[in-house]
């Protein structure tokens, strides 16, 4: 699924992160270590119930959370895979489907820039897009501008302490 935004439509959520480690590490910790990083409790379906995220990488590849009892929330499917440049997936935990595009860029040897574009707000309604998410008030609120950034940085930390680690 791709969604392309066109004149009048809703501006995406954009945001984005340096990351203290080279493109391909980044890239790679990012997909490889979802599941240590990523807010369970505040960001997923099951909240404490979830046991693991996982991301498929491939082509195709589900996105999504298990939890305790096997049960699993698929939160989107890969329908771009450019292993280290860029991923694209369907976003299915917003009333409509939405898209998230994460792209990776090499600012130097050692440091990579992280972005992340959420978009497809207009196949929500308004009210839709008031609708709570892991805060009240949804996109309207900026709730999922607020969310991706916390996400971000999340992910920015545990990357770069895997990356130095494994160089020590």
């Amino acid at each position: 699924m791709t969604i392309t935004g066109s004149v009048g439509s809703i501006p995406p959520v954009r945001q984005s992160t340096l990351v203290r480690a080279p493109l391909e590490a980044t890239f790679d910790t990012f997909v490889r270590t979802i599941d240590a990083w990523w807010p369970k409790l505040t960001h997923s379906v099951g909240h404490e119930r979830v046991r693991r995220v996982v991301l498929e990488a491939r082509p195709g590849g589900r996105f999504y959370e298990e939890w305790d009892d096997g049960t699993t929330r698929v939160w989107g499917e890969l329908g771009v895979w450019e292993p280290p440049d860029r991923f694209v997936m369907s976003w299915l935990n917003t009333p409509a489907p939405t898209e998230v595009e994460f792209t990776f860029r090499a600012e130097g040897p050692a440091l990579t820039r992280v972005a992340v574009e959420h978009r497809g707000w207009e196949a929500l309604t308004a009210a839709q897009r008031g609708e709570d998410c892991a805060e009240p008030g949804g996109y309207s609120s900026g709730a999922y501008s607020r969310g991706w950034t916390m996400i971000l940085e999340r992910m920015a930390r545990a990357v770069s302490e895997a990356v130095e680690e494994a160089v020590r």
